[in-house]
């Protein structure tokens, strides 16, 4: 309770309103009580006491106010200083009535408490005057900090009856004076808020009365125009009984329309449930194309398609000859699903990848249907969105199988190493329901909300490399890997396939043109350094784009064009691409060949090593990952372990040692350039050169053991193209040398390594 003060003061009483602390209000004086109560204020410094009257009574507290100005109309302007508890009184020689008094200053004490009250009061008051119109005037009066006079605002306030304001003026305790008034503006809330709903809810009574009104004339009179009586539930119900669908489909598709039904055509969720319908009759329930089940002819289209790619025409071949054996002997039995195949090719680019997924379709006699997955990062893609979604659709397998027609295409998910994830989800988690065969026979559709049996359909996904596939997904597919093609493979798919599609490109006749083995041969060589063809096929447009201007012009006219290897140079420019000899680059000590797999196929590497006098340690330079490093370091440290076996000086060892790998613009890691590294550490240590017929690769340990690495195919294939003739891979590779074309093996020498020591007796002359 805040301290005190005993006053003695002259009483004006009010009759008709009440003065708060703080207030500065104009004062009509007209009767004898208020001017001599204004008289006795002289005595008391100008100072005198507003006491409201209220129902033939006086109020326990008034206001303390000081005389501000007069005039001689009776105008009087007093500002009210405190809240002043009135006490015992008595009336002096003028008649004025003097009370003692006792003055109540403004001290609040803010607690947690208080804080709540003013928080709630402040959001109350605010709504009452924002659903009058009033948001602004809110602002300003409720950005006051001090309680006191925040309630005492309260004053103003038209929806408070001189009782209550009397009420709140005798409250000295602010809590109670914040109660108080927190319990009578949300009656002020409560009515206003009753009477604003009454008023909205009748104006859009009226209002979409009137609307629906106006709209079902019009529509009345557009179908007797047309001559349309029937309705859409009809039309759905009509089409349900003509088509043969699952019977969980059925129930979900008579729900909808039951929905439908009931629903005002007004309502937005009758256009919803309209498109849903129509995407669930567009889809090809129970709609299947017939396999070719002819091996044979199979065999014939795939040839004819695609030169090479055994692997894959073999596995496609299995998968007909399963159904074939199956179909005849009887063992399908009704409603039994299939256990679904996922291939996934993969390659660099170029090599027929995608392709093939066309070639495979045409082989089977299916619908082909293509889904680049590059880029995806929303799961909503392949789940669909949920039908509470503004403008929600199924997601691309259900979209793609009502493009095909048919519930079991040939389905390609293209660069499947390239679905990305983010907030809005992860695709390729979606994917995984997709492409397990033991689930997807009840893949659901977020849009549609009802099974999607997928068992049937053959799906072939594509991938540049596996290290970006969760390995959940990887899990769940059959890897086949094509790592592309050897250069006499590559003149025949040029002679084959590219050339002729070319010329039809450039609109010439095949008659008109014709390109020599030789110079297909040069093209290969000379223009394109790739795993796949397709740069190859750039190329090759670029000479039949060549020959065609010559024939537009009318140059050619009535002769062959024949293009011979030394002709190709005319027609392409310059030779793009110049390969190292491994005898220039091998003719001094201190440089092997690596191979080496990169996203374009296998490549040759010259990995140079050099020791010279300084601060012994070891420089490595390339852009080389870490695990290219650490071979470095483990060749390093297996060269000064075993330096007398080596018959290697060590004084030698005492020079600091530069590992460089050229090119050293392009990134490179992996761990298969151990035995290239150390044979260049021993060769620049010895001084004997590296054969220069020889490639190498595989990984080692610091105990000279030669460990096994990926990709022996492609690398080979490499070292073929840069016309080595031997190669060294590890022991447990020996295996994986199976996978190289017959006609390459037959040009290369294999020498299979355990140890350190077998590697040097091969590679050092």
């Amino acid at each position: 309770m805040p301290e005190t003060a005993q006053l003695t003061l002259p009483v004006l009483p009010l009759h008709n309103g009440v003065v708060f602390p703080h207030m500065v209000v104009t004062i009509r004086v007209e009767t004898d009580e208020g001017m001599t109560a204004f008289a006795a204020a002289d005595k008391s410094d100008g100072r005198l006491l507003l006491v409201p009257r209220v129902e033939g009574r006086y109020a326990a507290v008034g206001t303390i106010a000081d005389i501000q100005q007069a005039d001689d109309d009776g105008n009087v302007v007093v500002s009210g200083l405190a809240r002043a508890r009135v006490g015992a009184g008595s009336v002096d020689e003028s008649g004025a009535l003097w009370v003692e008094v006792e003055e109540y200053p403004e001290v609040d004490i803010i607690d947690g408490e208080l804080e709540e009250l003013v928080v709630e009061y402040k959001a109350t008051v605010r709504a009452v005057l924002e659903s009058r119109g009033l948001g602004g005037v809110a602002e300003r009066l409720l950005n006051m900090d001090n309680p006191s006079r925040l309630a005492d605002l309260a004053v103003y306030s038209p929806d408070l009856s001189l009782e209550q304001k009397v009420e709140l003026l005798e409250a000295l305790d602010i809590r109670r004076r914040l109660g108080l008034l927190l319990e009578w503006m949300r009656e002020v809330l409560a009515d206003v808020e009753l009477r604003r709903k009454v008023r909205d809810d009748a104006a859009e009574r009226i209002e979409k009365g009137q609307k629906e009104y106006i709209l079902r004339q019009q529509l009345d009179a557009i179908k007797k125009e047309l001559g349309e009586d029937g309705d859409a539930t009809s039309e759905y119900r009509a089409k349900l009984e003509e088509r043969e669908l699952p019977d969980h489909v059925n129930e979900a598709i008579e729900r909808e329309i039951d929905r439908l039904e009931r629903m005002s055509e007004q309502s937005p969720e009758h256009s919803w449930i309209r498109t849903w319908l129509d995407t669930m009759f567009d889809l090809p329930w129970g709609e299947k194309s017939e396999d070719r089940l002819d091996l044979d002819e199979a065999w014939t289209v795939l040839d004819a398609d695609h030169t090479g790619l055994h692997d894959v025409k073999e596995r496609i071949v299995e998968h007909l000859a399963v159904r074939k054996l199956r179909t005849d002997r009887g063992l399908y039995e009704e409603g039994e699903r299939h256990s679904g195949s996922i291939l996934l090719l993969v390659g660099p680019p170029g090599v027929g990848k995608t392709s093939l997924g066309e070639s495979v379709a045409r082989a089977l006699g299916r619908k082909f249907i293509r889904v680049a997955l590059g880029g995806i990062r929303d799961e909503a893609e392949i789940r669909g969105h949920r039908r509470t979604y503004v403008g929600a659709r199924p997601g691309r397998i259900a979209r793609a199988l009502t493009e095909a027609g048919t519930m079991n295409p040939v389905f390609l998910l293209d660069e499947m190493d390239k679905v990305g994830a983010d907030w809005r989800g992860d695709p390729s988690s979606a994917l995984l329901e997709v492409l397990d065969p033991a689930q997807n026979h009840t893949f659901r559709d977020n849009y549609l909300e009802t099974d999607l049996d997928l068992s049937d359909v053959l799906f072939i996904a594509t991938a540049n490399v596996v290290e970006t596939i969760p390995g959940a997904l990887l899990d769940r597919t059959e890897v086949i890997r094509i790592d592309g093609y050897t250069d006499d493979e590559k003149v025949e798919i040029a002679r084959d396939h590219l050339l002729p599609r070319q010329l039809r490109g450039a609109g010439l006749e095949p008659e008109e043109l014709e390109v020599t083995e030789p110079a297909l041969a040069a093209i290969v060589d000379r223009y394109t350094r790739e795993a796949g063809v397709r740069n190859l096929e750039r190329e090759l447009g670029k000479l039949a784009r060549k020959v065609a201007t010559g024939v537009a012009k009318g140059e050619e006219t009535g002769t062959v064009v024949v293009v011979d290897e030394s002709d190709v140079q005319e027609y392409l420019g310059k030779p793009k691409v110049w390969k190292d000899e491994a005898s220039d680059r091998t003719d001094v000590p201190g440089v092997a060949t690596g191979l080496a797999v990169t996203g374009s196929g296998g490549d040759v590497l010259f990995i140079e090593a050099t020791v010279m006098d300084g601060e012994p340690g070891l420089t490595l330079t390339g852009q080389l990952g870490d695990v290219m490093k650490e071979s470095a370091q483990i060749a390093l440290s297996y060269v000064r372990a075993h330096a007398s076996d080596l018959d290697i000086d060590a004084d030698r060892l005492k020079g600091r040692f530069h590992v460089h790998v050229p090119a050293g613009a392009i990134p490179k890691d992996g761990p298969s350039a151990g035995v290239a590294m150390l044979t260049a550490l021993v060769s620049v240590l010895t001084e004997r050169k590296v054969k220069d017929t020889v490639a190498m690769t595989g990984e080692i340990t610091l105990q000279g053991k030669v460990l096994p690495i990926g990709g022996v195919k492609q690398k080979v294939l490499a070292a073929h193209r840069a016309g080595l003739t031997e190669v060294i891979v590890p022991r447990r590779n020996e295996i994986d040398i199976d996978d190289v074309p017959e006609k390459v093996r037959e040009d290369i020498i294999f020498h299979i390594a355990d140890t350190v020591d077998d590697v040097l007796k091969t590679a050092l002359n």
